[in-house]
């Protein structure tokens, strides 16, 4: 994880909608329009972790033509008295939720990314545990107790904080028409999907197939000839 971060953190930081822009480098580019980048996924779910590492891949090369950000799958439920939403992998999934949505707001994009990539490494069982939290957010670059994600995550992953942006976030997901874990949506747009295996993807599902994708909207978007 750490190699990844080192690679990834040399390029401009690209943070979450509701995170601080990246502040590297300057391009060429009067412009440089960012492409936005959404990730519908589940924090246990296998789609997730696999899609995951191929965008892993992927923002080592267009890293800083990138606004990635990630919305969350789960179903709302005002009976759930905890998170207002029932997630298909269990509570533990609604914590790891949680947990990564947190130290995306309060952190900058290769430090969160590299405490994704962390809690995926350790396997989709540790996904949402509190150790977990705590052991990545070290690999990450940060300290878990002192920070201001685990006040917004709580010691469960049940912080009011925490709970609200999961809330948010799913029903950000459904207002995008996301569905399915893995969803990839580049500028808006539905490009491929992963359940089980790749479908739906007309430009194509390899690293190289995205980052195609991304240069070319990229230079849509800032008007490069």
């Amino acid at each position: 994880m750490l190699s990844v971060l080192s690679l990834f953190a040399v390029c401009a930081q690209v943070a979450l909608s509701r995170s601080v822009p990246y502040n590297g480098p300057q391009t060429a580019f009067v412009s440089d329009v960012k492409v936005p980048v959404v990730l519908g996924v589940m924090s246990r779910c296998p789609d997730a972790l696999l899609c995951e590492s191929v965008w892993d891949r992927v923002l080592q090369r267009v890293g800083d033509k990138v606004d990635i950000s990630l919305s969350f799958i789960a179903k709302p439920n005002a009976s759930d008295e905890i998170y207002g939403v029932t997630c298909l992998h269990g509570m533990e999934e609604c914590a790891g939720n949680v947990h990564e949505l947190c130290v995306a707001k309060y952190h900058p994009t290769p430090e969160w990314w590299s405490f994704l990539h962390c809690e995926n490494f350790q396997g989709r069982a540790q996904v949402g545990l509190p150790d977990t939290a705590v052991k990545c957010a070290e690999v990450a670059g940060f300290q878990w107790e002192n920070d201001r994600a685990r006040e917004c995550a709580g010691d469960n992953g049940q912080g009011h904080e925490g709970v609200r942006l999961l809330q948010e976030s799913v029903k950000t997901s459904m207002q995008l028409g996301i569905k399915t874990s893995c969803t990839i949506l580049i500028n808006g747009r539905q490009v491929c999907i992963h359940d089980g295996t790749w479908y739906e993807c007309e430009g194509g599902h390899t690293p190289a197939d995205f980052i195609r994708q991304i240069n070319e909207e990229y230079e849509r978007l800032n008007d490069v000839d």
